[in-house]
């Protein structure tokens, strides 16, 4: 293992532990790795792969199947503007065109200074807000442009640090037990703990 970290290797070895079939550990693995680097590395692709016994071609095609996993690099913020019916009739598409001109960059580009990749979304699943966002998987709703341009300046100055963290981190609370396959270790008792700002 070349990779990942030390704390992220220990984290995916008792990921694994918790499956009786190692592949079956192989897209919390990708969370992992993609929480540490904002995206699936090359690098990080092969450790997934050794660790469940693979190849990285299968842990790539895996991975690119899922919208929530990048395998090429984003922002440190990407910004996904649901345009489905809901939104669209409340000016999604007048958002997404404010958003395209405000940050410079057309859905599927990320910014020069590498803060914020655009994606256009199908449904958010916020419809009672439209027109809706995420910003790293974090809702915001009911948006019009100056709503938006307060959410991008919030979020380069990092008053919105403590709700929204850097792309990757899907939980703030990070699984400390749970019960083995039986390959990895004694069961233990499911329990969690709170972990520092940047942790999952």
């Amino acid at each position: 293992m070349a990779h990942l970290s030390p704390d992220n290797l220990e984290r995916a070895r008792a990921l694994v532990a918790l499956y009786p079939h190692p592949r079956s550990a192989l897209v919390p693995l990708c969370h992992v790795a993609q929480e540490q680097d904002g995206w699936l590395t090359p690098e990080a692709i092969s450790d997934i792969a050794e660790l469940v016994g693979t190849t990285p071609a299968d842990v790539l095609g895996t991975a690119s199947f899922y919208d929530m996993l990048h395998t090429e690099p984003v922002g440190t913020y990407v910004v996904s503007i649901c345009t489905n019916i809901a939104c669209m009739l409340r000016g999604a598409d007048d958002l997404l065109r404010h958003a395209e001109e405000h940050l410079g960059i057309h859905p599927g580009g990320t910014t020069p200074d590498g803060m914020f990749t655009l994606e256009e979304a199908e449904c958010l699943a916020d419809c009672g807000r439209a027109p809706c966002l995420q910003v790293n998987h974090r809702f915001f709703g009911n948006l019009t442009a100056e709503g938006f341009d307060a959410l991008v300046a919030d979020l380069r100055s990092g008053t919105l640090d403590s709700e929204v963290p850097h792309h990757g981190t899907l939980c703030r609370i990070r699984r400390t037990g749970g019960l083995s396959s039986g390959k990895g270790g004694p069961p233990a008792m499911a329990a969690a703990e709170s972990v520092p700002e940047g942790g999952s």
